[in-house]
Parts: structure tokens; C-alpha cells; sequence
């Protein structure tokens, strides 16, 4: 049987993004097939413990190590338990080996989105040696793999998009009395559009709603958004939050009018699907992978245009059945995204391949 080495480097006690990925994903294969490679303080016995100094938290010196982790320890790790394939649920693997690796792409905002800093580079310089390198390539949407292809040049045969999933023991229905907020999850990087969003609710004129931010601190980005709230003088209808547990995400999402995600693109879309679970309605950009996790379910905006995104606030907000066709149609939208399925059919191609 196939013996494949997991990257769970990414794995960290307090996962967001591609942690969350690796994490469900990594609990989906099967375990007889896996060997994972995570850091010593949340792995369990049969794992192979990294260095703690290589999670993603710890900032450019931490990416750093986990790049010349991956290209001086792993292959010898591969080597000593005679392993096959490299499962990395993020684009890195070893270069310059013969080590068959197969990667997870989730999108290329860095390309779409250029600035000066370490990720553009990172995309620029490292990332093509990696898709040229590796065997498989995943994709979490056609979006993506669409992406690959126009701006790398990888050939078809070598892209799969797959779908990916979502916790549903995390993520599902409650009783609860919907609050009169909107809430946003992610970061604060400008493809994020939150400038838009701010705007739009300014423009909006909802004063009796908030909007809370589900996402960490960015010296870099935060501090504009702050300075934008308080020009339209809407501080006291902002509310700041950082990372916050499972509980806490599940109470928000069953909680709030809708979830906003106007991203200027998205690769997937992961906080929507978990909306869609919780049959919360959802305010979507129309560009990205958004439509192809959500279909027919939500309300779609213009991200660029923010008449666009207060029109559909006002939308949900004078939509009385909406709450009513959310639950009905989100978690049975949701429940065709499962880990389960995602492991099998990632499962699936690599025997293909052998």
C-alpha cells in the first residue's frame, strides 16, 4: 500500500486558514497510509515531531526554517520510513529531489495582488519550482486551477481540483435569535476589501446594526481601517475581535443578520461555507471561487462597487423570509463539502497514479 509522509507543519493549537485545512483534512485519510510530520506540542504518538520554531505564527524567520526544514531534514525523514508520496496541503515540498510530492493550491492573491514584501517573492521565485516539480497539484476550486494555468502555465493534466470541506460537528444550526449585526471573518489584507465594506455600511445608513471583525491585529493594514471608521464616525458601531475558539464562532454565525465576505477574490471561501452550515445568509462577492461554493445560495455583490454591497446589507435586512430560506437551503448546500469525501477522492488519484 501506498505510504504517503503528511506536512503538518502548518498545524498550530490556534489554526486559521490552512491550518484549519491541514488539521480536517489530516483527521479525513486514512491513518494506516500516514505519517505526519507536526510539531512536538499537539502531535500524538506514531507522528514524527518538527521543531515548534517553524510554525507560520512565529512570522519570516519561522518560514524561513520550515523552507530549510523541508529541503535538508525532510527527504531523509522519506528516506529512513521508505515513503512514497509527500502530502502538503499548502504549495512546499522539497525541491531538487526525486521525492514525488503532491501539493494543495488555494489561491495566488500575491500574483493577482502584487506588493513589495517576502509572500510576492515567495510566489514569484519559489512557488514555480514547486508546481513544476511536483506530480499532483490540487486545487481547492476550478477558480484556481483556472488561475495555475493562466498565470504559470501548468498544464492541465497536472491540475485536480477537489472539493474541500467543513467541520460540520463544529458548524451547524442553532436556536438562537438572530442580532442585529453583520459579521466579517478574516484577515485584514487589503483583498480582504474591508475599506469597501466599512464604507458600505457607512453608506448604508443601518445605524441601528454593527459590524463585528472576526480577525487578528495587522500593523500593517488594521490601523487604516480604524482611522476610515472613525472618519465616517462609526466607531461605536464597529466591534474589534481577534482569534476566537470554535464556541464562539459557532455562536456568531447562528447569531448575526448574515456573514459579509467581499473579497476582491477568494480561492475558496471557507468562512462562507461554515455560514452556509449554520444557514446564516451570506453577502458574497460574485468574483473568485465564491459562486462555485455557494451556487444559488446568497446574495451576491460587486465588490469594487459599494452601492453594490450596501444594497444587498439593505437586502437581508428587508428580506423577512431570508433567515427562513438560509436554513433550508445552507446546510444542504454544505453538506456536498465533506472532509470525508475529500480524503477518498484525494485517496483515489494518487492510486491512479501509481
Amino acid at each position: 500500500m501506498t505510504s504517503i509522509v503528511f506536512n503538518g507543519s502548518y498545524i498550530t493549537k490556534k489554526n486559521t486558514g490552512i491550518g484549519v485545512v491541514s488539521k480536517d483534512l489530516l483527521n479525513s485519510l486514512s491513518p494506516d497510509r500516514i505519517t505526519t510530520l507536526i510539531p512536538q506540542d499537539i502531535g500524538i504518538r506514531g507522528d514524527i515531531y518538527i521543531p515548534n520554531n517553524l510554525s507560520p505564527g512565529l512570522g519570516l524567520k519561522s518560514h524561513l526554517r520550515r523552507l530549510y526544514w523541508l529541503q535538508n531534514a525532510v527527504p531523509k525523514l522519506m528516506n529512513n520510513l521508505n515513503a512514497e508520496y509527500f502530502l502538503s496541503p499548502l504549495l512546499e515540498a522539497p525541491l531538487f529531489t526525486n521525492i514525488k510530492s503532491i501539493v494543495l493550491a488555494h489561491d495566488l492573491i500575491p500574483i493577482r495582488y502584487p506588493s513589495i514584501s517576502f509572500l510576492t517573492l515567495y510566489h514569484l521565485i519559489y512557488i514555480p519550482l514547486i508546481l513544476k516539480q511536483s506530480k499532483i497539484i490540487l486545487c481547492n476550486s476550478i477558480s484556481t486551477a483556472n488561475d495555475l494555468n493562466r498565470f504559470y502555465k501548468v498544464p492541465r493534466h497536472k491540475l485536480f481540483p477537489i472539493k474541500l470541506g467543513f467541520n460540520n460537528k463544529k458548524y451547524y444550526p442553532i436556536k438562537k435569535n438572530r442580532k442585529k449585526f453583520f459579521l466579517v471573518i478574516g484577515r485584514h489584507n487589503p483583498h480582504k476589501n474591508l475599506g469597501r465594506v466599512i464604507k458600505a455600511f457607512a453608506y448604508a445608513k443601518i445605524n441601528d446594526y454593527k459590524l463585528i471583525f472576526v480577525g487578528p491585529y495587522d500593523r500593517r493594514y488594521t490601523p487604516s481601517l480604524i482611522k476610515l471608521i472613525d472618519e465616517f464616525n462609526i466607531r461605536h458601531l464597529c466591534v474589534w475581535k481577534g482569534w476566537i475558539d470554535d464556541a464562539e464562532k459557532l455562536l456568531l454565525l447562528n447569531e448575526c443578520h448574515a456573514l459579509i465576505i467581499a473579497s476582491l477574490w477568494e480561492g475558496f471561501g471557507l468562512p462562507a461555507l461554515e455560514a452556509m452550515a449554520c444557514g446564516t445568509p451570506v453577502i458574497a462577492s460574485e468574483r473568485g471561487a465564491l459562486p462555485e461554493v455557494m451556487g444559488n445560495y446568497g446574495y451576491f455583490i460587486n465588490p469594487f462597487n459599494i452601492q453594490s454591497i450596501a444594497f444587498a446589507m439593505n437586502a437581508v435586512i428587508n428580506d423577512k423570509k431570508c433567515f427562513e430560506k438560509a436554513l433550508q437551503d445552507g446546510p444542504l448546500r454544505a453538506q456536498s463539502f465533506n472532509w470525508f469525501d475529500t480524503a477518498r477522492t484525494i485517496e483515489k488519484i494518487i492510486q491512479e497514479i501509481d
